[in-house]
């Protein structure tokens, strides 16, 4: 089912809710670029399993707002998640992808983090992304900026990014990702502003993510990092300088898997996310 948050008068979250919510708590963040469908499969799995999961929209990003100035910083992404905790009122368990597990770190680091936080889990990032690997992400989402004539378009743009995976028979299932705007045009669904161009950023983008390392050093929740084999995101040396940043935590890996660790090995990601939850909750 589907859930409104509302973070200020006239800006809302939207999510979706599986599982009871007497259950422990779980809040999924997906990565820049998707949207919360990204997660259905495993969220779903995870709820049977015993756990209240929210799965939402980031603001700029799906059905959720918008910001009109652009404003797609750690630190208003995390106020939106505190505002989304606290009108659940119970601690949750973060697993954020990419984007989402920036966010997260940048919650289960800070000051506070003891409100809201019990637990953290890190899909293929860690304090910060792979140079080379993330201008491959920002380059993938620049060639969109157009749009597409068709969804089959968007798909054919989507199988040449992820060669790895086999190209679905149906699909459908794309349209979540897409808006199709006036033109007659299929569009990425988030905001353009969202992607500023990046030249002349350096100093900035390099506190965000030393913001980031010290959260990183500040961790005392239980923590998972888990990466995909074949990460360009993720690679040796960033995995290395998480896991020396937060010695207690844990580490999965998931075999041939790329960056997009959910989608190329949903069934074997669900385990090892179910497997560290449960830990947790004994």
């Amino acid at each position: 089912m589907n859930r409104v948050f509302k973070v200020s008068e006239d800006r809302e979250i939207i999510a979706s809710e599986w599982g009871d919510n007497v259950n422990p708590l779980v809040i999924m963040l997906h990565g820049g670029g998707q949207t919360r469908h990204s997660w259905k499969g495993v969220a779903a799995k995870i709820a049977n399993l015993g756990f209240h999961v929210i799965a939402h929209d980031l603001r700029g990003h799906g059905e959720s707002f918008w910001d009109s100035s652009g404003d797609y910083t750690f630190d208003a992404h995390r106020d939106d998640l505190v505002k989304i905790i606290q009108q659940l009122g119970k601690k949750a368990n973060l697993v954020g992808a990419s984007l989402g597990g920036m966010i997260s770190l940048s919650l289960a680091g800070h000051k506070e983090e003891s409100k809201y936080c019990s637990g953290l889990i890190m899909v293929d990032i860690g304090m910060r992304p792979n140079d080379e690997g993330s201008d491959r992400i920002v380059e993938f989402m620049r060639s969109g900026a157009k749009g597409f004539a068709s969804v089959e378009e968007a798909a054919d743009a989507v199988s040449g990014y992820l060669p790895h995976r086999e190209r679905p028979k149906d699909i459908s299932g794309l349209k979540k990702n897409l808006r199709l705007k006036e033109d007659g045009r299929y569009y990425w669904h988030w905001d353009p502003l969202f992607l500023t161009d990046r030249t002349g950023m350096g100093e900035v983008r390099e506190e965000r993510f030393k913001q980031l390392e010290n959260s990183a050093k500040r961790i005392t929740v239980p923590t998972l990092l888990v990466q995909g084999a074949l990460s360009d995101i993720l690679t040796i040396k960033e995995k290395e300088e998480f896991l020396n940043a937060v010695p207690h935590a844990k580490f999965a890996e998931i075999q041939q898997a790329t960056h997009m660790v959910v989608g190329d090995k949903n069934d074997i990601f669900a385990e090892a996310i179910v497997d560290f939850l449960s830990e947790q909750t004994k």
